[in-house]
């Protein structure tokens, strides 16, 4: 399971180092791709694969879901670990992330998410987040 938050840089050729207790779970090559809240989606390619099977589950006939598979596919990219422990984050997806030096990487459960680190602390702010209030948002999904 891939839990925890730690703080990495970005070189300036695009590379980061990939914390070592997710390197173990994500294994030598894995995929990134766009995700939600402007920051990226890292997965096995086992959960790459699962999460692949949900979304070709989707009707084509229905334009978000399409939009959806887009979104996540064209988005997609194989990162492989060099011997230090470092991806390449391409071009399109540092943009697309806003990616800057200073980076978070967290863990959630099945993925890692891969944030610039002031967008995180800004998601993450008390001014932004609610926790009581996300509780009670949560016992209506029955968390």
């Amino acid at each position: 399971m891939l839990l925890g938050e730690y703080s990495h840089n970005l070189d300036t050729k695009g590379r980061v180092s990939v914390p070592s207790k997710f390197r173990e779970d994500l294994g030598q090559t894995f995929i990134v791709t766009k995700g939600l809240d402007n920051c990226l989606f890292a997965y096995s390619k086992q959960e790459w694969q699962t999460f692949e099977e949900k979304l070709k589950t989707l009707p084509m006939t229905n334009v978000n879901a399409r939009n959806f598979v887009r979104f996540f596919f064209a988005g997609a990219t194989e990162c492989e670990v060099d011997k230090q422990g470092r991806i390449n984050i391409p071009q399109n997806l540092r943009e697309y992330a806003g990616l800057t030096k200073e980076l978070c990487i967290i863990g959630v459960a099945t993925r890692v998410e891969i944030w610039d680190k002031a967008k995180w602390e800004g998601y993450t702010s008390p001014d932004n987040m609610d926790v009581e209030e996300l509780a009670n948002q949560m016992s209506n999904l029955g968390i």
